[in-house]
């Protein structure tokens, strides 16, 4: 197994792509803490995703508040004696017009995206610079490549923020064997949809973007956690300062 003994933190992990990943490291043998707002909900996923409760450990809070990505960093070290990996891979999407976007949309996209995952990654490069380990982002595909049916100005430069994180980081954490990359998924069907749609409208519209990719399918969380997981492994120990488009092709081009 690919993360047997290692000790992996992962934001956003309640639902979604950060659940599916949360499952795929303990499947691999790794020891996991999830962070979340919802607390209920990261219990629910840990009793899911490891019955022993041996683990899986939960530590809730907005990630947006730089202690509490210092409390999941902690809570790691706590329960399990160090930090390997952390998934940077909470996030907020509501497209918005331009024209239409507030300051408090803004400062959303921007303290939940970026100022999060800056200062989780500052607390996780500090434990893990003795000994080395691996940082892998979140970003996206809108911060490559605007769309015009789900515009989201704000969003986008907040992941773009992100993809300029990876690289400026992946030299200055060198020196200590840290590795720091991002994935960049197109549309992946997860439940961050129904945060500002209902479930059916979610049921009609998501289908809409199979076309889209040209591999012919939305994206699965599944997808998207087998490239952290390729990212956060040994295999990719000579990769850092990459932002890996896990898209269907969206960003290769056009059929």
């Amino acid at each position: 197994m690919r993360f047997a003994d290692k000790v992996v933190a992962i934001t956003g992990g309640g639902s979604g792509i950060g659940k599916e990943t949360a499952a795929r490291f303990v499947a691999e043998g790794a020891k996991v803490a999830i962070n979340g707002r919802d607390a209920g909900k990261l219990e629910a996923t840990a009793r899911e995703i490891d019955p022993s409760g041996q683990k899986v450990i939960i530590s809730a809070g907005d990630i947006s508040d730089p202690a509490v990505g210092a409390a999941l960093v902690d809570a790691a070290i706590a329960k399990f004696g160090k930090l390997d990996v952390l998934v940077n891979n909470a996030g907020v999407f509501n497209p918005k017009p331009f024209l239409e976007l507030t300051e408090k949309d803004y400062d959303w996209y921007l303290d939940t995206i970026l100022k999060g995952k800056f200062f989780t990654a500052q607390a996780a490069a500090k434990a893990m610079k003795e000994k080395g380990g691996a940082i892998v982002q979140t970003g996206s595909m809108w911060a490559i490549q605007a769309i015009g049916a789900t515009p989201s100005a704000a969003y986008s430069a907040a992941n773009a923020g992100v993809h300029a994180m990876v690289r400026n980081l992946a030299i200055e954490l060198a020196p200590y064997k840290i590795r720091i990359n991002a994935v960049a998924p197109a549309v992946v069907e997860t439940p961050v949809y129904n945060t500002f749609m209902s479930a059916e409208q979610v049921k009609e519209v998501l289908p809409g973007f199979d076309a889209f990719h040209p591999l012919g399918r939305n994206g699965q969380p599944r997808d998207v956690a087998e490239a952290i997981l390729f990212l956060a492994s040994e295999h990719a120990s000579w990769i850092t300062g990459t932002v890996l488009p896990v898209d269907g092709g969206v960003t290769a081009g056009r059929q």
